[in-house]
């Protein structure tokens, strides 16, 4: 596997998760060098699709997901791109073997937004959430190797449960852009705490499949996906504590707490060497794909 193509990345593309997401820079700086690189070109595509979208004024939006669409057409056929996240993207794209189906599916995803879709039931919110998230995970599974395929559910069950915690965290925030991803039929007697309540117990039951999954990857990947996980669950036990308030100010955790879950997250890798020791890591071949529903619902 080549990989010098996405070693040099560009400062602006390697800046854009340490501006956007303090959580994620954290948890990336447990990956391998390598595997942290192509993380981050990731991260910058992903980025930079979400702001094509949420910066340009609705009647924009599907103007900007044309020329997304355009773009990742460029990214597979092999274009020449001049733009250095697009360009990182290419050689991500390339080294790693990432089917066309992911990103387009992200796309779908943005999408949705873009359409100023409402949400009439909670499996409309998981395409949703599958489409700009669940499919993040999977795409990592390429970036950070895996052992079994079959975990690529668990992959995408944690960017579900990500997901969910963002839309409980921001529900106040989405209001503001005219965006309300609280399905009808949990809303149904409109008592939106009850309905963040009720997502974040989905996330939590997303988040204990994503667990389940973590053994199929590398040490170091295991290490840091496990710190995510715990970094952002922790935002929605947080709103979960507020009460009757959970929606007054968005939850922030503290550098501190931070980096107590991170210790806690190794503290756990540790105890996973001996097992590990005596199941030698095999990457699996990741020809297979997920699907919406049958790869995303819960078992």
């Amino acid at each position: 596997m080549t990989t010098s193509s996405h070693r040099s990345d560009p400062s602006d593309v390697a800046q854009i998760i340490a501006r956007h997401s303090r959580s994620f820079a954290l948890a990336s700086r447990l990956l391998p060098a390598g595997t942290r690189r192509a993380a981050v070109v990731l991260y910058a595509w992903c980025r930079r699709c979400d702001d094509a979208i949420d910066l340009v004024a609705p009647s924009a939006q599907g103007a900007a997901l044309s020329r997304l669409e355009a773009e990742l057409d460029q990214v597979y056929a092999g274009t020449p791109l001049s733009d250095p996240v697009l360009g990182a993207f290419a050689a991500v794209v390339r080294d790693f073997a990432i089917p066309r189906q992911y990103p387009s599916e992200l796309l779908r995803g943005m999408g949705m937004d873009a359409e100023g879709v409402r949400y009439d039931t909670l499996d409309d919110l998981l395409l949703y959430c599958y489409r700009v998230a669940g499919i993040v995970g999977v795409m990592m599974c390429h970036v950070t190797g895996l052992r079994h395929a079959a975990a690529l559910r668990n992959a995408a069950h944690l960017g579900i449960a990500m997901q969910l915690t963002n839309i409980c965290r921001d529900v106040r925030e989405d209001e503001g852009l005219g965006r309300v991803y609280l399905p009808r039929d949990v809303l149904a007697d409109g008592d939106r705490v009850g309905a963040v309540r009720r997502l974040l117990g989905e996330a939590e039951r997303y988040y204990a499949s994503a667990d389940a999954g973590l053994f199929a990857l590398p040490w170091r990947s295991a290490l840091a996906v496990r710190a995510a996980r715990f970094i952002y669950a922790a935002i929605g036990h947080k709103l979960a504590r507020r009460r009757r308030e959970m929606l007054e100010g968005r939850v922030v955790t503290s550098t501190l707490h931070k980096l107590g879950l991170v210790g806690w997250a190794v503290v756990l890798g540790a105890l996973e060497i001996p097992r590990r020791l005596g199941s030698p890591f095999r990457p699996a071949a990741l020809s297979s794909t997920v699907r919406f529903p049958r790869d995303v619902l819960p078992v």
